[in-house]
């Protein structure tokens, strides 16, 4: 009887190619958190297909601006395998109390080289599924989460390992904690070069 046989082949992912897809990950999270925590109108995001799912991601030029400067210094650190953790916090505008904050801690393969042409074996597919996953929790958060009474302002800060350059217009903060907060974990994901774990911290009701 004949045989069907197919050649095997190994999936790889390069450190450039982990932090391109951990850095776009942290974009549309981002966008669905202020989405769905609306801090933003929903007329500020269009409804876009990514990672199989609809998902959001903002046509406000001013914010995109903001995302795109950010992230684009993250990604360096990212590639330097120097990031620890991004954090998103809310904070309520009349009070300046901090109501929620979502932290995806990141740890990096520190095994490696900061070669952006270094590779490990990697399953796409799988590393997709783990995105997937988080973006559907971040998604799901508002039957979870307390209903924000007021409205809301958001800070991004990204924690290194060690001393950076400070690009222009940032400055050190402190870590903006939610007092006396639940702490709910979420699904995490890794590419096998850099492993995303979210936590979202919101005030007791």
């Amino acid at each position: 009887m004949a045989s069907c046989v197919e050649q095997a082949t190994e999936t790889t992912i390069s450190l450039k190619g982990s932090t391109k897809m951990v850095t776009e990950f942290f974009y549309y999270a981002i966008n669905s958190i202020l989405y769905q925590r609306g801090i933003y109108p929903s007329e500020s995001f269009d409804t876009i297909t990514k990672y199989n799912l609809k998902i959001v991601d903002t046509c406000d030029d001013k914010l995109k601006a903001y995302l795109s400067n950010v992230l684009d210094t993250l990604e360096g650190w990212l590639k330097e395998l120097n990031v620890q953790k991004l954090v998103l916090v809310l904070q309520d505008l009349e009070s300046k109390e901090n109501v929620e904050r979502w932290a995806f801690d990141v740890t990096c393969d520190k095994s490696i080289s900061a070669n952006p042409d270094f590779t490990k074996p990697a399953d796409l597919k799988h590393i997709q599924r783990g995105i997937q996953d988080v973006i559907r929790q971040v998604v799901s958060s508002i039957t979870f989460l307390p209903i924000l009474e007021s409205p809301c302002s958001f800070d991004l800060l990204i924690y290194c390992d060690q001393e950076v350059s400070t690009p222009d217009g940032w400055d050190e903060t402190t870590a903006k904690l939610v007092i006396d907060s639940e702490d709910l974990p979420l699904k995490s994901f890794t590419t096998s070069i850099h492993s995303v774990a979210p936590t979202v911290s919101y005030r007791r009701t």
